[in-house]
């Protein structure tokens, strides 16, 4: 099968809450009926991601064309979950015509792209791109960006100093993955702010690539889909942290847990415990759906660090109860931040 027979597949990963969700919705909107297949993998006990997509009432996003894979880090579980997933959807009779896969915000990007290798996968799929997502504030800000150079001089004058940051490193594996770096959230950047953090990511990227900013992950499907970067005959230009390790990397600088979540008489109550939270504890993220006395549809909530977002979306279905996902760094206070949220 030639490279223009080949099922094309599109990586889209990037930091939590970085917006990859938004940017998925926003392209099924606007895919004028290509048959496009989704393969989500959320961090957490609970799809929340894939629960958004199948709800979300656009054509192409019914349950069917949507497979959750939650059983753990995606780059972790290869072989367990992600070969088996591709291959059932491109032995469908009615084949996708592109493959849309979300990775959680922990996931590397190489060993996913490693797969697309194995006999089987190759001669039918291709990596058509990478798409890193970037959460442009929390970037700007000086989160997960650190210069791996400037630590080891810090570390060099004070070897007390501990600056080893296990969440720059997945940060930086998904720059250097990417054949396209999508800086999202730039309407809550000023022009200048902006045209710096463009200018710092463009510096990080190991070759050139192309940086475009967006809000609410709004970009046209030409842009994302059609990049025909073939990434998995092109491993060596796109280097690792972890590549030393050939593959195998560990994920125990994070932690996730989830709350089953009781009605609440408005979402300014919610907002109050989710926020005191978040600020109180090393709170990553937090998002899930929740009720809301005297309405019939769900709340949909996410934080990133101190920002939170909240809409009303899709009706309860029976009586469901509401859940929240919480994910942090190690050792982060359970039973204090159950108190918090719940009370």
């Amino acid at each position: 099968m030639s490279d223009l027979q080949k099922i094309p597949a599109t990586i889209v990963t990037g930091f939590l809450g970085a917006g990859k969700t938004t940017l998925v919705r926003h392209l099924m909107q606007h895919a004028g009926g290509r048959r496009i297949a989704i393969i989500v993998n959320e961090f957490g006990s609970l799809g929340i991601d894939g629960d958004t997509l199948k709800n979300c009432g656009i054509p192409g996003c019914e349950e069917e064309n949507i497979v959750e894979l939650a059983n753990g880090c995606l780059c972790c579980t290869v072989a367990e979950d992600f070969i088996p997933t591709i291959q059932a959807l491109i032995d469908r009779p009615n084949p996708p015509e592109h493959i849309l896969i979300e990775t959680s915000g922990l996931a590397l990007p190489k060993p996913l792209i490693k797969a697309f290798n194995w006999p089987g996968i190759r001669s039918r799929v291709t990596v058509d791109g990478v798409v890193t997502v970037v959460d442009g504030p929390a970037v700007a800000e000086g989160r997960f960006a650190d210069d791996p150079a400037a630590v080891e001089a810090q570390r060099a004058e004070d070897p007390s100093l501990d600056h080893d940051n296990p969440l720059a490193e997945v940060y930086e594996d998904q720059l250097n993955a990417a054949d396209l770096v999508v800086v999202n959230k730039a309407d809550l950047l000023d022009e200048a702010a902006l045209t710096t953090l463009r200018a710092q990511i463009a510096t990080q990227l190991p070759r050139a690539v192309k940086v475009v900013a967006t809000r609410e992950g709004a970009l046209e499907p030409s842009v994302l889909l059609g990049i025909d970067a073939r990434a998995e005959d092109d491993l060596a230009a796109r280097p690792s942290h972890h590549d030393a390790e050939d593959g195998a990397h560990e994920h125990d600088d994070f932690d996730s847990m989830l709350l089953v979540m009781p009605e609440f008489s408005s979402p300014e109550a919610l907002l109050a415990r989710l926020q005191a939270a978040a600020e109180a504890h090393d709170i990553l993220r937090l998002k899930g759906f929740v009720r809301i006395t005297g309405k019939k549809a769900r709340l949909a909530v996410q934080g990133v660090g101190r920002r939170f977002r909240h809409s009303y979306d899709t009706d309860w279905v029976d009586n469901r109860e509401g859940h929240l996902v919480v994910i942090g760094e190690t050792k982060m206070d359970r039973e204090a931040i159950a108190k918090m949220i719940l009370g």
